[in-house]
Order: structure tokens, then C-alpha cells, then sequence
């Protein structure tokens, strides 16, 4: 059975020439979706934060939206729930984008780590301090400007320890990913409990792999938060 294992826990991380491997799969839904949500959240967080209520109230509808509802079930609505309404199969980009899984569900995963994302990002630009926007007005900046240059970048740092969290959390949950039949570390990790029935070594190894890149990631934004946020540190 050992031997079995073997065979089966190798596309956790080595490729057969074919097929991706989990942790390349897992790795690519992590990195695609966060960088679609990064993005678009950007906006969206300066949207949230506005004293216009029509711009304010839709971002504010989806972020309590996907913030509200399970992701599993947001999986399901992209992958299935979508593609069963008559006019997405009638248009041939829709139809084609909606029967590829891998679209689906990075599509799911984006949309709910932005509304996360937004909301982060728009705490943090509340929180600035209000001097820091005087003086930045009193230098002439306004409008896009002055977001360019002073309120996105010291909202961003601000944000780090709270968009790690995201992060990692985002990490997590792409293993609802499998429902969608993405072959992620727990789809082979499924595939390999049921050819082989040693559930605790097959579902041991995912756990693994996930500690690892956990720790990778909190190694990473730790060294992101000395560069950027030694300014918040005590003076030496």
C-alpha cells in the first residue's frame, strides 16, 4: 500500500509531461485570483470610501454580497448556475467561458477576495491621518493626484498585516476548488485516498504542502511589513 502511495502522491508536485501539478495548480489559482482582486479592489476601495451615495452604495452591495455568502456557494453559481441561464449559452464567448472550469472558478475566487480586498483597502483609507492629507492638499495636490501619490500608497502599507491575512486565507480556500473538478492538492489528494484508502497519509501530505506554503507566505509579507512599515516602528 505504501508502494501505492508512492505512485499516487507523486502529482502533488511532479508533473507527468501532461497534467499540471497540484501545488503548480493550487499555486496559479492563489496567484490569478489574488492578482484580479489586488487590481480591481483598488478602485473599488476609493469607490467605497466616496461621500457620493450612487457611487458609494453599489461597491458597498458587493462586498456584503460575497462577504455574506459561503464561496463554495459562489463556486457552484459560476461553474453551474451561470451556464444554465439560455442567454449566456446563446453567446459563443460566454457559452465558451463558462464550460471551462478553470475560468469558473477563478472567476469565483477573484470576486470574492476583491470584495475582502476592497473592504480592507477602504479601512485603511479611513483611517489615515488627516494631517497627512492637509499637507498634501497644501502642496497642491487633489483628485487623482493626490490619491496617486499620497492616499493609495500609504493606505497599502497600512493594509499589509490585514491583507496577509487575505492572503493566506485565500490559500485556504482554494480547496473547494475540487468541486469544480480542478485538479488542485486536494483533488489529488481525494484521488489518491481513493485509490489507496490511506486517508490519513493522502489528506497528511496536502496538509503539509499547505503548512508550507503558509509559512512561506507569512515569511514574505513579514519581510514586505519591515521595509514598508518601519516608518510606524519606535525612533531609534
Amino acid at each position: 500500500m505504501i508502494e501505492l502511495l508512492q505512485q499516487y502522491w507523486r502529482p502533488f508536485l511532479y508533473s507527468d509531461g501532461q497534467h499540471i501539478t497540484g501545488l503548480a495548480m493550487t499555486m496559479w489559482l492563489l496567484t490569478a485570483s489574488i492578482a484580479i482582486g489586488f487590481v480591481v479592489s483598488i478602485p473599488l476601495s476609493i469607490a467605497r470610501v466616496s461621500s457620493h451615495f450612487w457611487v458609494r452604495w453599489p461597491v458597498q452591495f458587493y462586498t456584503y454580497l460575497f462577504r455574506g455568502t459561503p464561496l463554495y456557494i459562489q463556486l457552484l453559481i459560476c461553474y453551474t448556475g451561470i451556464y444554465s441561464i439560455e442567454a449566456v449559452r446563446n453567446q459563443p464567448e460566454l457559452n465558451a467561458f463558462f464550460r471551462d472550469a478553470m475560468n469558473c472558478t477563478i472567476l469565483a475566487f477573484a470576486l470574492n477576495t476583491c470584495a475582502y480586498t476592497t473592504e480592507i483597502f477602504a479601512g485603511a483609507i479611513r483611517s489615515m491621518n488627516h494631517g497627512e492629507v492637509e499637507a498634501a492638499k497644501a502642496y497642491g495636490l487633489t483628485g487623482w493626484k493626490l490619491y496617486t501619490y499620497v492616499i493609495m500608497p500609504s493606505a497599502l502599507r497600512r493594509s499589509l498585516p490585514f491583507y496577509s491575512n487575505e492572503v493566506i486565507l485565500m490559500l485556504h480556500s482554494t480547496t473547494v476548488a475540487f468541486t469544480a473538478t480542478v485538479p488542485d492538492i486536494l483533488k489529488v489528494a481525494r484521488d489518491a485516498n481513493s485509490a489507496t484508502f490511506l486517508t490519513f497519509q493522502s489528506f497528511g501530505i496536502a496538509a503539509l504542502i499547505y503548512l508550507t506554503i503558509t509559512f512561506t507566505l507569512v515569511g514574505l509579507f513579514r519581510l514586505a511589513e519591515r521595509r514598508w512599515l518601519a516608518f510606524l516602528g519606535p525612533a531609534h
